[in-house]
């Protein structure tokens, strides 16, 4: 039994019935009509996990023992997992596990092999991310995971670190040890990720594909560069031509779990966005874009890619078109 900062309630059985969500259309249930692997594998430690992108804190408390599951913290602020985890979760740091540190790029195919192999994961492991801010960067784990062949075993915690803090849920503040698998090396997926030629080609409008641009109002403006006290800037504001502006936290709750599946719908339809249309996500280094492609790709089941060179790549391009609504210019007024 784990020694945890808090007293964990006693836990029911590993075969939970049901994934505990709430009532009525959800995420989870919209996952598993758009196409997540329907039946039980014997490696899943629940069954309704199989065939949801989500999965409840409740569901989670109670499965944390299970041997084919593996917890996985990616957080923004540095110290918040020292500070106090999920049971049993490793740590990953998006900066420098998940990218390569020399080249801007999503971590290598032996780099992540690497990572997979020191967590103890396999491509029948159950893996549940979380973090804080509403699962930004857990988000973004996803997105590098599901390139390297993780989709329908990586979920997201539904309300992330926000939501089992708030509920009260145990804590540990130890590393877990586990042993390392014998994950292999593959190539990593072009088809979930864009590149600044793809969007190039939408805004000159030679591709008919959707650019979702989830920053604030003020950042799609080009009011601001990017929000207070962040370091990766451009030299314009503004947005890419023919992309429309749906903030990523609109699709959250206040306690930080995605919003039921038809209001997603509609959040998204009112900006021309249905699914019948390829759409690429965007914000400014890619990260908040990735929540969101997690929300159309994995919930929504819409054909979707994350483009993670967003406005810092394309903002910083010389030559290309840009839609400035405030008129600002290098940053001035």
């Amino acid at each position: 039994m784990r020694k945890t900062i808090m007293f964990r309630s006693s836990l029911a059985g590993a075969a939970l019935a049901a994934l505990l969500l709430p009532a009525g259309p959800t995420p989870a249930a919209a996952g598993a009509a758009a196409g997540a692997k329907a039946g039980t594998t014997a490696a899943s430690p629940v069954r309704d996990a199989e065939a949801s992108p989500l999965v409840s804190t409740e569901w989670l408390e109670k499965n944390l023992d299970s041997g084919k599951l593996r917890v996985v913290e990616v957080s923004v602020d540095p110290g918040v997992y020292e500070r106090g985890h999920i049971p049993g979760a490793h740590n990953v740091a998006w900066h420098t596990d998940l990218v390569e540190t020399v080249s801007r790029d999503i971590a290598g195919p032996d780099k992540f092999a690497a990572l997979a192999r020191r967590l103890g994961i396999d491509r029948d492991t159950t893996v549940v991310l979380y973090g804080d801010n509403n699962n930004w960067f857990a988000a973004w784990g996803a997105w590098v995971f599901a390139q390297y062949g993780l989709v329908d075993t990586v979920k997201l915690l539904d309300g992330g670190r926000k939501k089992w803090e708030a509920e009260k849920r145990p804590l540990d503040t130890r590393t877990p040890e586990v042993a390392a698998s014998a994950f292999a090396v593959t190539p990593a997926s072009t088809a979930l990720r864009a590149r600044f030629t793809d969007v190039l080609a939408v805004a000159r409008k030679e591709r008919n594909e959707k650019i979702l641009d989830i920053r604030s109002p003020d950042e799609f403006s080009g009011k601001i560069i990017a929000p207070a006290g962040v370091p990766e800037l451009a030299v314009r504001a503004g947005h890419i031509p023919g992309s429309v502006n749906v903030p990523w936290g609109k699709a959250v709750n206040p306690d930080g779990t995605l919003k039921p599946v038809e209001e997603l719908r509609k959040l998204y339809a009112e900006a021309g966005i249905d699914g019948s249309k390829p759409v690429i996500t965007s914000c400014r280094i890619g990260e908040r874009s990735s929540h969101s492609w997690f929300v159309l790709s994995r919930v929504l089941g819409y054909p979707a890619r994350n483009y993670d060179g967003s406005w810092t790549e394309y903002g910083n391009a010389v030559g290309v078109p840009v839609v400035n609504l405030a008129g600002t210019v290098w940053g001035g007024k």
